[in-house]
């Protein structure tokens, strides 16, 4: 089992990923931390207990930044994989967050299923090195690097276009309070069944979240919140 460190300063988003590992096999949660001075408390605490093995690392902590963690995590000479996992896209964050030894990087949003892939990978290329024993050859070396690299994403079912999803997405992403699919048809133009139809499909990704309102007579009508 590859016991995990989510570091997540936001409590939802925090859950989220914890739930998300937790949907894996070969995963188990060890622990969640909220600031960069408690994730490091937690790993150097693990050097003389349970190991922790991978942390899934966001960028914007309220004590520091994710590099600067990354960095004294390197430092101390723990042997703990760090994927991360943030909104920051800045080449210049993502070239020194390889160079710190940052082995996946992970653009939120996402739904489970991208998630998925890319603990799967890591999973996969962790499994290869394990077995290869104290020497190994090119074609192996190949074999895992090729891994850790993300499948082709699966092509949009059919009634889902792309722009239209990009527009549902960032609207429910900004919405301050759950939606329904009136309310978003009206808000981005929309035929209600065709915003239902879109809201349906990220709620299926696990990239929203669908739930009953009740209050008037007749069928519940659902709402749907981001999840990220």
């Amino acid at each position: 089992m590859i016991r995990t460190l989510v570091v997540e300063d936001d409590a939802l988003t925090a859950e989220a990923h914890a739930n998300y590992l937790g949907r894996l096999e070969g995963f188990e949660l060890a622990g969640i931390a909220r600031t960069a001075a408690s994730a490091q408390a937690a790993i150097q605490a693990s050097a003389q207990g349970a190991p922790i093995d991978l942390v899934l690392l966001d960028m914007n902590l309220p004590d520091g930044h994710g590099l600067e963690l990354a960095r004294r995590i390197r430092s101390s000479g723990i042997a703990v994989d760090i994927i991360a996992i943030t909104a920051v896209r800045e080449t210049d964050v993502v070239r020194t967050a390889i160079s710190a030894g940052v082995v996946q990087y992970l653009i939120k949003p996402f739904s489970f299923a991208v998630f998925r892939d890319r603990l799967e990978s890591y999973l996969e290329c962790r499994r290869q090195l394990e077995s290869s024993g104290t020497a190994t050859t090119q074609a192996d070396i190949d074999g895992m690097l090729a891994s850790l690299r993300p499948s082709a994403p699966a092509p949009l079912p059919k009634g889902i276009a792309a722009p239209t999803l990009a527009v549902v997405m960032a609207y429910l992403r900004a919405a301050p309070v759950p939606v329904t699919s009136v309310q978003a048809a009206e808000a981005l133009d929309l035929s209600r069944v065709t915003a239902r139809r879109y809201l349906e499909y990220l709620a299926d990704g696990s990239r929203a979240i669908r739930t009953p309102r009740y209050g008037a007579p007749g069928r519940p009508e659902f709402e749907y919140h981001w999840v990220e």
